[in-house]
């Protein structure tokens, strides 16, 4: 097992702080999670595909009302993981509450259906692309168990090795619900829930996390020649970092040559901001499948801190837009807020197995309640999601796309004053909707595209216009009065979660 660092000043040291400044003792306004689950949640609205946003006329009133995008993401669940039993989702096979799916478990151990898992620490699988189409199994979502299996023979070494698992099989099988995410469920029941949202690639983080911000994962070759890239999903970049061992000569940095969407931001002048957690990194430094885990810190590109490696980003002198995440508190503190903002957890906070999912909520709750509380609540949208699943069972199979395809579901909230409230939103999304929402309202509509960018790459698809991909301003209702701030504890009262003894503790104990 890999160690874990706990840094003084770092992230875990911002949550504390946030508990101290909200306390845990209820919300601030009542919406509440229910001891028996699922079955006394409120029956959601459901979304309306409706294309009022779709005009000239409707992207001025977007505009007109969000200055603010902040895009949270947090690492490796499901969606059927986390909402497999939300109300008026497309959630997990039920008939009269009991599971209609399961997954055959190798070498005749029958087969596991999906089951209520409190542990506050889940140990997920593997979530590379062989544990991809291993899980998908031609479309029958049931070989989440036998992948998890057959990696739990070759023992994980480091959390971050997207190859292997870390515990029993039998948990990428266990959903949570109200009574583990309580503050999760919330802002579901108030805000939209999108149960539709897929992972913009059958891959792990680093793939995902360069899909977030450009629409692709590539290696190119000579690696600054933007028109001689390959489609990567496994190794981006040839994925080297600089090593941590004095044994071998240090690989290069990777450099990504091809276009990423800060440099449409930057040529319409607008401001932009991507914020890292200091602590540990899940993924090893050099590439290798084994190691330490190393430090993350904003002033170290990595798996999770992928924007300085783009070229753009360097040409265009915006490397310094890269802060830590206390910056974004001292920022709103200072009334300041760049118009697009990505908020990036260490591992520690981010719910990336087997890291505490009590320890991320608190977290992303701290995160929210500063943007609630602040005086650009309404003005903003807040976009919380997770970047794979983690190896986690989902039931719905991707739509098929283009070569680099889909991944899973990932569970997304979109949370705002003009959202519309209460919904269950059905539409199929992937990651790329949120670059084509930020295009459109800070970009003038400019899409990654190597004919209209002005700086040509070999992309094979344009990801923002693919067919079938929802529309993410159809969620909004600008001429509705606004939804009121949520405010909640960072650590909710009367959470049923079992706390596993020894290891990481939970900052909610």
């Amino acid at each position: 097992m890999r160690r874990t660092l706990f840094l003084a000043g770092a992230a875990l040291a911002l949550v504390a702080g946030g508990y101290a400044a909200y306390g845990c003792g209820g919300s601030e306004r009542a919406t509440g999670s229910s001891d028996a689950g699922a079955s006394d949640a409120v029956e959601p609205a459901e979304a309306s595909a409706g294309d009022e946003y779709e005009t000239d006329a409707g992207l001025a009133a977007a505009r007109a009302k969000i200055q603010h995008v902040i895009l949270i993401n947090q690492e490796n669940r499901s969606f059927d993981h986390y909402f497999g039993t939300f109300p008026g989702a497309d959630g997990i096979p039920m008939d009269g509450g009991a599971p209609t799916v399961c997954n055959p478990v190798p070498d005749g151990g029958g087969c596991l259906a999906p089951f209520h898992d409190p542990m506050d620490r889940s140990a997920g699988g593997p979530h590379g692309v062989t544990a991809f189409t291993a899980c998908l199994a031609d479309g029958g979502m049931n070989g989440f168990v036998a992948s998890a299996a057959a990696s739990a023979k070759d023992p994980c070494k480091v959390t971050g090795d997207p190859n292997c698992v870390l515990g029993a099989a039998a948990n990428v099988m266990g959903y949570k619900d109200d009574r583990e995410i309580p503050n999760y469920w919330a802002y579901a029941k108030t805000f939209t829930l999108l149960d539709h949202m897929f992972e913009p690639v059958a891959s792990f983080s680093l793939p995902d996390h360069l899909y977030m911000v450009s629409g692709w994962s590539a290696t190119c070759t000579p690696a600054s020649d933007p028109m001689h890239c390959t489609s990567d999903l496994d190794n981006p970049g040839n994925a080297a970092h600089t090593g941590t061992s004095s044994a071998k000569p240090e690989p290069p940095d990777p450099e990504f040559a091809w276009t990423e969407v800060t440099y449409l931001l930057h040529k319409a002048g607008v401001s932009w901001r991507y914020y890292v957690a200091s602590g540990t990194e899940p993924d090893c430094e050099d590439g290798a499948m084994t190691c330490d885990a190393g430090v993350q810190h904003y002033l170290n590109p990595g798996y999770w801190n992928v924007l300085p490696w783009f070229d753009d980003v360097k040409a265009d002198d915006e490397v310094g837009n890269v802060a830590d995440t206390t910056t974004f508190f001292s920022d709103l503190a200072a009334g300041k807020l760049a118009a697009v903002n990505w908020i990036i957890p260490s591992d520690e906070l981010s719910e990336h197995p087997t890291n505490l999912v009590s320890t991320g909520q608190a977290y992303v709750t701290t995160v929210i309640d500063a943007v609630m509380k602040s005086p650009f609540w309404n003005s903003t949208v807040i976009f919380l999601t997770w970047d794979d699943w983690g190896g986690f069972y989902d039931h719905v199979p991707p739509p098929s796309v283009d070569a680099n395809g889909y991944g899973f579901r990932v569970p997304t909230i979109t949370i705002s004053p003009w959202v519309k409230p209460g919904v269950v939103d059905h539409t199929a999304y992937s990651h790329d909707a949120y670059l084509r929402f930020v295009e459109d309202l800070f970009a003038n509509g400019a899409r990654l595209d190597p004919k209209s960018d002005g700086r040509p790459d070999d992309r094979p698809t344009v990801r923002e216009t693919v067919p079938g991909l929802g529309d993410l301003l159809s969620e909004f209702d600008f001429t509705q009065a606004p939804n009121p701030p949520l405010v909640l504890a960072p650590c909710p009262s009367g959470v049923d979660t079992v706390f596993p003894d020894g290891g990481q503790a939970s900052p909610c104990q």
